[in-house]
């Protein structure tokens, strides 16, 4: 499962960043001087020097959160003579959110579902000990919090061999993104598909655990291999773009969810 998510932010990389890394594409200017929140009856929105902003497909961006729009404002404002979209992971995330729409919610759902019914918590690892152990501890612990929030049984398995989740807790665990809004969605979207878990994020989102122990147990295998290993330079960085994205995701669930 692991090996998966990977592959997937890998190929995450391959898109506009990494083109411009390999054919030294200009970043766009800055073109404006001040960034700010908006206020209209239909939400908030972000102003550079007055004019609303849009998404790359040309969407206004119209938010529920006015604390929500003052962090995106913040990113613009912190953009310096160029703009980096790279160094925005709240607005790239939110811009998702306004382009999908609530037409998206339903995939959005369904896509963490599936993965909570097939997780990365789900698969242990036969040795060596140590990281037998270390998964033992973090995520027998994690299944235990949402077994009993829940009501629910998990099935966990040895290997990688997949293995049905009991329907009844599958049904509960849909009911619990039942009340989820688009701009939620997508960030418990980014979060599941950042650590590899949607069981991680249910928990996330119904306060069984915070972002630390998340980010924690979501790399248990990845901290035991770079102990064993040595640490390699390119995993690093990627690992540290993740985690910008996953602080950036942890804050807008935050800010939206409910609203």
């Amino acid at each position: 499962m692991r090996e998966i998510i990977e592959e997937a932010h890998k190929h995450m990389d391959d898109g506009y960043g990494r083109a411009q890394a390999h054919t030294k594409i200009q970043l766009p200017k800055r073109f404006y001087k001040k960034a700010e929140v908006g206020e209209t009856a239909e939400g908030f929105s972000i102003l550079l020097d007055g004019r609303a902003t849009k998404t790359p497909g040309r969407i206004p961006v119209l938010l529920p959160s006015r604390d929500l729009a003052k962090l995106m404002a913040e990113e613009w404002q912190a953009q310096e003579s160029h703009i980096d979209a790279a160094s925005m992971p709240v607005v790239r995330l939110v811009n998702s959110a306004v382009e999908g729409g609530k037409a998206a919610l339903g995939a959005l759902r369904g896509e963490i579902l599936s993965f909570a019914g097939n997780d990365l918590l789900l698969f242990r690892a036969d040795s060596p000990a140590e990281l037998v152990a270390l998964q033992e501890k973090h995520w027998d612990a994690m299944l235990t919090k949402i077994s009993r929030h829940f009501s629910v049984k998990f099935r966990p398995v040895v290997g990688v061999i997949h293995q049905d989740q009991p329907e009844a807790t599958l049904r509960k665990l849909k009911s619990s993104l039942s009340d989820l809004n688009h701009f939620a969605a997508t960030a418990l979207m980014s979060i599941t598909g950042l650590t590899g878990s949607g069981l991680l994020a249910i928990a996330l989102r119904h306060g069984l655990a915070d972002g630390t122990s998340v980010w924690e147990a979501a790399h248990v295998d990845e901290d035991y291999n770079a102990r064993v290993w040595g640490a390699d330079g390119e995993a690093e960085a990627r690992l540290e773009k993740r985690r910008a994205e996953f602080d950036a995701a942890l804050k807008v669930l935050a800010l939206v969810d409910k609203v």
